[in-house]
């Protein structure tokens, strides 16, 4: 009887293996990015594109199954033929893909950002721990000076970073739909 009760289970095999590529494609040139603007080491800039790419793919995942049950019917059998098919019915669609789209860049963009600059606060938080000095007003001034230079640096290249692998991504996409 509860054979009858349960729904099918369809699973997008497509759509995995597509975020498991823009993941493979994103993080190798996030991590190049982070390495030369921000001066990590390879491990450690390898680390963070990982981080910030996992957990914003994951972020989005949640975003769009909370979104999907409200849209409307047409959106979501468009949105639905899409995941799954790669087809889209109706061309005047195309004007909203382009501002969701938008949308997701910055929404990626400034998840990327706040979880890079938590992940370096609390790595470099452990280091501070073990070097508990006192600072007088000059180094203050020249300590919070640094810090905002690295504010404008970590800005600059995790928006470059995101560019960059956005850009491949659109290319795998262009690719995708020939």
């Amino acid at each position: 009887m509860s054979e009858e009760l349960t729904l099918p289970i369809i699973l997008p095999v497509g759509a995995i293996l597509f975020e498991v590529l823009f993941l493979i494609t994103a993080i190798p040139i996030e991590a190049t990015v982070l390495h030369k603007w921000l001066k990590f080491d390879k491990k450690t800039s390898t680390f963070y594109a990982i981080c910030t790419n996992v957990f914003s793919s994951v972020i989005g995942w949640l975003i769009f199954f909370s979104i999907e049950p409200i849209l409307a019917i047409e959106i979501k059998s468009q949105l639905i033929n899409y995941v799954l098919f790669n087809k889209l019915k109706d061309p005047s669609i195309q004007t909203m893909i382009v501002f969701t789209s938008s949308a997701i860049f910055f929404g990626t963009f400034l998840v990327k950002f706040l979880l890079l600059k938590l992940l370096m606060i609390f790595l470099n938080e452990a280091k501070k721990q073990e070097q508990t000095t006192v600072m007088t007003g000059q180094e203050r001034a020249a300590y919070l000076n640094i810090n905002k230079v690295q504010n404008n640096q970590l800005v600059l290249a995790t928006l470059v970073a995101n560019s960059l692998s956005y850009s491949a991504i659109t290319a795998l996409l262009l690719i995708r739909s020939l």
